[in-house]
């Protein structure tokens, strides 16, 4: 009989995957993302101006700011506002969001224009930078669709979806979208970002307790695109293709 996980998944199933788009009522773009019992609230924000570097050029940034709400974990955890400074995990995983949405993005065509990104964990069982990367690129698109149908841009700048899933080797056996039980007991954790057309964004792969061979990562890089395709299939049932100037033009789809 195969052996199953806590959650009767197979080895190489995803967790229950929920999208829901125009979740909040001021945001250009807002979606919440549930991976199983992981909830991430993402926002795509509009800002008519760019940091310094950029001033002139004619070219636009997208950044992201991620926080975890006090009680999104077993143990309350402190705001970063208390302690009056951002840790260094945080860091790490915005700076990842920001990379991943823009790595898709013709930041030309977008202007002198800032996408704030804000992904906010609301309840955290694993993956949780992985889920906030598949629902903030969501949430762009949405953004960007009023943008075009305000007549602020000429073109769709979204060349490709990007979304993310974890994987880890656990007790031997490689296993897809980690929750945060077997990710506390992995000897490899890896978190992968990939666009539609198979190309990789990011890999961040780490032996915490043991090594892993070049078969062991070739086996998770394989389960990751499989991942990561159902996210693609489950952000397309929200945004549609991405080949939508002409109805927007038109003020069809939205």
């Amino acid at each position: 009989m195969e052996k199953l996980r806590k959650d009767e998944r197979k080895f190489d199933d995803i967790r229950n995957v929920k999208i829901t788009n125009n979740y909040l009522m001021h945001a250009e773009g807002s979606v919440l993302i549930e991976m199983g019992d992981t909830k991430v609230i993402c926002t795509a924000s509009i800002e008519d101006k760019v940091p310094p570097f950029l001033k002139g050029s004619g070219t636009g940034w997208i950044t992201a700011e991620y926080g975890m709400l006090p009680r999104s974990t077993e143990v309350r955890k402190i705001r970063d506002s208390s302690r009056g400074k951002v840790d260094g995990r945080t860091q790490e995983i915005q700076r990842l969001i920001g990379r991943a949405l823009r790595s898709v993005v013709d930041l030309k065509i977008l202007g002198e224009k800032t996408i704030w990104i804000d992904c906010d964990v609301i309840q955290a069982d694993g993956g949780t930078r992985t889920a906030s990367i598949t629902g903030a690129f969501v949430a762009l698109i949405e953004a960007i669709k009023k943008m075009q149908r305000k007549g602020q841009l000429k073109s769709n700048p979204v060349k490709n979806f990007v979304s993310a899933i974890s994987i880890g080797i656990v007790h031997d056996d490689i296993m897809l979208d980690l929750c945060y039980e077997e990710d506390s007991q992995a000897q490899v954790d890896m978190n992968v970002v990939m666009t539609d057309k198979g190309e990789f964004i990011e890999i961040q792969g780490t032996g915490e307790t043991s090594p892993f061979t070049n078969r062991e990562l070739q086996d998770m890089l394989f389960l990751a695109e499989k991942g990561c395709k159902i996210l693609f299939r489950k952000q397309e049932e929200i945004i549609g293709q991405l080949n939508f100037d002409h109805e927007d033009a038109k003020g069809g789809k939205k």
